[in-house]
């Protein structure tokens, strides 16, 4: 077991690498435009340094736990952050656009591997009582992160190139290269076993789920879209089969037989439709209602994402103090509230009033996203929490889609019915509100007391 001061610089070396990887995520969108001036690309195809990078990272979602079991901790870490700054340099570096794609793929294995592993290794070194602060200190940085990442970006391309981003990325992960060997330590017990590849193959299924549900947003179903998603389920079936009948499975699937790690997981997945619903929603509500500017618009999400990061630590503290379900029907509640008023008010709210309701909604996250995931996890056997949380960041990501995927039909739907926008966005914000009701019932049959 780590000493105090050992650690506490063993988690600010993890979670300042995570940081890191999170703030290249959130901040390359604001440099689509420079990359399409340098390459002379459409909107599209440097799209897919965003769609890309989802797809390889979902795809390294369910090995993670094998890997957290089969390879020691530090030398884990630090080849995941040194292929992190491999592909980042390979960004600085590129001449064209196939090598940045290339780069960007490269970062995605690395954050598809640390994004559920710093979670379990946080889980495993802190006792079961501080877990909520714990996991709370996590929320505050990753939210930082999504605040932070657009004022970076704005800042340094006002001055610099769309390098300077890499630049700045990959000093930050050559610093904790270096750090992480004083810092990081093996803390995670080692099983080894063979990795099998036919579940590894079989797991693509995820990422090609998550590729029909954004290509049908974006540009609508299609033979093609309809026939991979046959076989994208069908290839899901066959890896949730296939872990049910091994005797080490590349992910232990068993974990949903736990009910309050069920729970949990629909929770967190709700939160996070809720969460992503609103970042990708708002911003088209205040260019098409209200009439401002793209980069308005991005700027009026940040005081939301700021306080999603800055009550995470508070979340955290009270999960540990009041217990899970009073701390999850307060964010359900404030997720359910924030969107029926945008609901009721969709039209007639000025750009300060939408602000705050984003305010509101992005709160009720932070009451809901890492207590549920603490939740869960402490109600599975300490060899089951890597696959706890890779199980878990996997759903989330495919409600997330799916939430987006309904969201932007219903919008484009019900606006094409009715002729109007605001009724497109009250109707679509109204639908999200009965989502977040259907949470709150679920947060009902949580336990009072903490663990």
């Amino acid at each position: 077991m780590l000493a105090s001061n050992q650690r506490r610089a063993f988690i600010a070396t993890l979670l300042t690498g995570t940081f890191s990887m999170s703030i290249s995520q959130s901040a390359l969108s604001t440099a689509y435009p420079a990359f399409m001036r340098a390459f002379g690309l459409g909107a599209g195809t440097v799209a897919w340094l965003t769609t890309g990078f989802m797809l390889v990272m979902s795809l390294m979602i369910p090995v993670s736990p094998w890997l957290l079991t089969n390879v020691g901790f530090q030398k884990l870490f630090q080849g995941v952050v040194g292929l992190f700054a491999l592909g980042t340099a390979l960004c600085v570096w590129a001449p064209n656009f196939p090598l940045l794609l290339i780069g960007r793929l490269c970062e995605a294995l690395a954050v598809g591997i640390i994004f559920p592993s710093f979670q379990t290794v946080l889980l495993t070194i802190t006792p079961q009582a501080q877990r909520g602060a714990v996991m709370g200190t996590a929320g505050l940085v990753m939210g930082s992160a999504l605040a932070v990442g657009p004022i970076i970006s704005g800042i340094l391309l006002t001055w610099f190139s769309w390098r300077a981003l890499f630049i700045l990325f990959l000093i930050v992960a050559l610093l904790v290269l270096v750090v992480s060997t004083r810092t990081i330590k093996d803390v995670m017990p080692l099983t080894p076993t063979r990795l099998d590849w036919w579940s590894v193959i079989l797991a693509a299924s995820f990422p090609a789920l998550l590729y029909v549900l954004s290509s049908a947003t974006a540009h609508g179903l299609s033979w093609w879209l309809i026939g991979l998603a046959i076989i994208a389920l069908l290839a899901a079936w066959g890896f949730v089969a296939r872990q049910l009948h091994q005797k080490r499975p590349l992910l232990q699937l068993r974990v949903f037989a736990t009910p309050q790690f069920h729970l949990a997981v629909w929770l967190t997945g709700i939160s996070y439709i809720g969460l992503i619903v609103t970042t990708i929603m708002m911003p088209l509500y205040f260019q098409t209602i209200l009439h401002v500017t793209p980069l308005v618009s991005g700027l009026s999400l940040v005081p939301a994402a700021a306080l999603l990061a800055i009550l995470n630590p508070r979340a955290g503290q009270w999960l540990d103090t009041y217990g899970p379900r009073r701390v999850v029907l307060l964010g359900m509640g404030l997720i359910t509230g924030g969107f029926l008023l945008l609901a009721v008010t969709a039209g007639h709210l000025p750009l300060i009033g939408a602000i705050a309701l984003s305010m509101l909604t992005e709160a009720g996250n932070a009451f809901v996203m890492m207590p549920a995931v603490t939740t869960g996890a402490n109600a599975l056997p300490q060899k089951w929490l890597s696959d706890g949380t890779a199980v878990t960041t996997t759903a989330r990501q495919l409600l997330g889609s799916l939430g987006v995927a309904v969201a932007t039909v219903l919008l484009q739907q019900v606006q094409a019915f009715s002729g109007q926008a605001p009724v497109g966005f009250a109707v679509t914000f109204a639908f999200f509100a009965v989502i977040g009701a259907c949470g709150w019932g679920l947060g009902l049959r949580l336990p009072k007391q903490a663990a």
